[in-house]
Formats: structure tokens, C-alpha cells, sequence
């Protein structure tokens, strides 16, 4: 089999991983059988309990699907710290259908190819083709279509998050979200300057003390200036 390993992200400093996860994929030529997916599995859990944060983030995907670049991905595998009790109450029934398609890979793709690193095999240019850029934002915005709602569950994420949007689009800036944060403090109207600086304080390991009346006008009007000038549908 092989393979190619791409990490989605650069990390930036060992204290951010206490907020944040490690986003990985990698790129099999040919179809994955359940034993191998299992054995990557059971390797996959262990490196996952020796990380801080969020954990590991990780999808298998076929090259074919890389260049030309198809949209929603499909994915052989995939696996995040939300399904470890699925997987350890029933590793068979977890690769069995642990598999479909994934519009959040678009911007996976397309980070690793603007800032991404390869850990293993063939050069990332080598692999992955151009993702249009309706399918980047169609990704971006299955991310953030509800964060009107889920912006006091979530707060830290969904503040930075959709204010790196906000600079994709402005700008068209790939950024971490610490990258974005920043961008809203120097972009966005100071109202909300104490929310970003609360989620930038979270992401870095430090306690927030958000204003959730104030996050949730933010999330409101960013979804709308995204909606805008980003020309998403509803």
C-alpha cells in the first residue's frame, strides 16, 4: 500500500495544542481492507492518548480523489477524539462504517496544499490538485452555518473561526485560528475586540471570561457579512 501523509496544519506553539487538535491525511493508492484499518486504528487510539488538546484528527482518502480534486470527498477511513468510545465499544462496526463522503476535506485540502507539510512520500504538489473555490467556501461555511446556535457551547472555536473566514474572503488569507483572531483584531469593529482577545487567551491555554450575550451578536452579524460579501446561499 502506499501512502502519503500530510499534516492540515502547522503548530505554531506547544501550549496552542492544549485547545486545538492535530489534523492529519493520508493518501492510499488503492482501497484499504477492514484488517489494515483496523491495525491503523488501533495505532491511531494509542498516538491519541499520548497527545494534548483535542486529540488527532486524521481521514484516509485515495489519491484519484485528490487530482482532480472531488467534491463532497469521499473517504476511506476517518477518525477524531469524538469517536473513540464508538470505536473501543465496537472496532468492527466502526470500520465497517466509518467510511462516505466529507465536505469539511475541502478545506482540508486545500490548507494542506497553501500550508501544509509532508510527512511521508510524494511531494504535496505531487498529490493534490486545485480545489475551486466554490467548493472551499461551501466547505468554510457547512462549518459555520450554525454558529448562531452553537457559539456558547463552542466559543473559542466559532470566534476565531469565523473571523478567518472573514479574512478568506476579504483577503483570501488561509490562516490558523490564532492567524484569525489576530485578523479580527486589526479588521473587525472594536466591539468585538474583547471577544476575540478572550478566544485568543483560550486558544494559548488561558481562562476566558466571554460575554455570551456579546458572542452571540458577533456570531450573528459575522454570519450575515459572510453570507454578503461571500455570496453563500442559505
Amino acid at each position: 500500500m502506499q501512502v502519503y501523509i500530510c499534516m492540515a496544519r502547522q503548530l505554531w506553539a506547544v501550549t496552542i495544542l492544549k485547545k486545538s487538535d492535530l489534523d492529519f491525511l493520508v493518501v492510499v493508492k488503492e482501497n484499504v481492507k477492514d484488517e489494515t484499518k483496523k491495525a491503523f486504528m488501533e495505532m491511531v487510539v494509542a498516538l491519541n492518548a499520548q497527545t494534548p488538546g483535542k486529540g488527532i484528527e486524521m481521514s484516509i482518502v485515495k489519491r484519484e480523489v485528490c487530482d482532480p480534486f472531488v467534491y463532497p470527498t469521499p473517504f476511506e477511513l476517518h477518525f477524531s477524539q469524538m469517536h473513540i468510545k464508538w470505536y473501543s465499544d465496537n472496532p468492527d462496526d466502526y470500520i465497517r462504517k466509518m467510511n462516505g463522503t466529507d465536505k469539511d476535506l475541502a478545506a482540508h485540502f486545500t490548507v494542506i496544499k497553501a500550508r501544509g507539510k509532508c510527512l511521508f512520500g510524494l511531494a504535496i504538489s505531487e498529490v493534490f490538485g486545485e480545489v475551486h473555490e466554490q467548493y472551499y467556501m461551501d466547505s468554510l461555511w457547512s462549518d459555520i452555518e450554525e454558529a448562531a446556535e452553537e457559539i456558547t457551547d463552542n466559543t473559542m472555536y466559532l470566534t476565531l473561526n469565523l473571523a478567518r473566514v472573514m479574512a478568506w474572503i476579504k483577503e483570501k488569507k488561509i490562516l490558523s485560528k490564532q492567524e484569525g483572531g489576530e485578523w479580527g483584531l486589526n479588521n473587525l469593529p472594536d466591539k468585538y475586540h474583547p471577544l476575540l482577545q478572550e478566544a485568543l487567551k483560550e486558544y494559548k491555554g488561558m481562562e476566558p471570561d466571554y460575554n455570551m450575550e456579546m458572542a452571540i451578536t458577533y456570531a450573528n452579524d459575522m454570519l450575515a457579512r459572510i453570507q454578503s460579501e461571500g455570496r453563500f446561499s442559505d
